[in-house]
Formats: structure tokens, C-alpha cells, sequence
């Protein structure tokens, strides 16, 4: 910052202003120094977190891919993605095989969804069959 307005005198020195034009003058990875390298083997241990949505996951890895010390494809980092998905989610998503994390990210939230909705199901059948056993019983 210091040296953006060294380099800045005549726009003077009223902070909003200058602010706004250091934010446009950002372009790019300006943040990079802010970013961790990991290696292959700490994207390999990554895992979704319980409770993790889907989509927050998959930003996540896809960021820590872009982090990466050994230059990965975009193949290998969605393979790599996959594996370390909740179960239900990797063995659907093993047969389909997509070709961006974009693809990807788009499958994965429908089928998360579905499966909530599924499970949602069958914890509503289960209690219409208790209420149905509890009739039965006062009969």
C-alpha cells in the first residue's frame, strides 16, 4: 500500500478515493502472497468434512489444487477431488466422470439434494409406519 501511494501523488491523499483505485489497481493473483503451497500428498489426505456442503467442498480442493506444488491436470485434481467426497457421493460420482470442476460441482449438488430429499423420505415413511403400528395397537 505504501508503495502504491508513493507511486500515486497526484491523486493525492484523500483515503476513499485512494483505496478505491488500489482495489481496482489489484489484478490477477495480488494475493498470492497470502497463499499456502501444499503438496500432493496434503491434497490426497484432504477430505470433506462432515456436514460440509458438496459445493463448499469442491471450491475448497479446487483452491488447494490451484495451490499445489506438482502442477496437477484438471482431470487428475477432479479425480483426486472425487475420492475424498463423502461415500455415497464418490461411488455415484466414480461412474460419471466429469470434465470440469464446473461439471462436476453442478452433478455433485444435484445428487447431494437427491439424497437429502431420499432420506427426508424415508424418515417420513418410517413414522407414517409407526403412526400406522400405534392404530393398529389401540384397536
Amino acid at each position: 500500500m505504501a508503495h502504491f501511494i508513493e507511486t500515486s501523488n497526484n491523486t493525492g491523499t484523500y483515503g476513499d478515493h485512494l483505496v478505491k483505485q488500489f482495489i481496482r489497481s489489484l489484478k490477477d493473483n495480488a494475493f498470492d502472497c497470502t497463499r499456502r503451497t501444499v503438496s500432493i500428498v496434503e491434497l490426497t489426505n484432504s477430505r470433506q468434512w462432515k456436514e460440509e456442503p458438496v459445493i463448499d467442498y469442491i471450491n475448497r480442493r479446487r483452491n488447494l489444487s490451484f495451490n499445489c506444488k506438482d502442477q496437477l491436470s484438471e482431470a487428475s485434481a477432479i479425480e483426486m477431488c472425487i475420492q475424498g467426497m463423502h461415500w455415497g457421493l464418490c461411488y455415484i460420482l466414480q461412474g460419471i466422470l466429469p470434465r470440469s470442476f464446473e461439471e462436476l460441482a453442478t452433478r455433485a449438488h444435484d445428487m447431494e439434494l437427491s439424497i437429502i430429499a431420499m432420506k427426508t423420505w424415508v424418515v417420513d415413511m418410517s413414522e407414517n409406519v409407526g403412526v400406522r403400528r400405534n392404530k393398529e395397537k389401540q384397536k
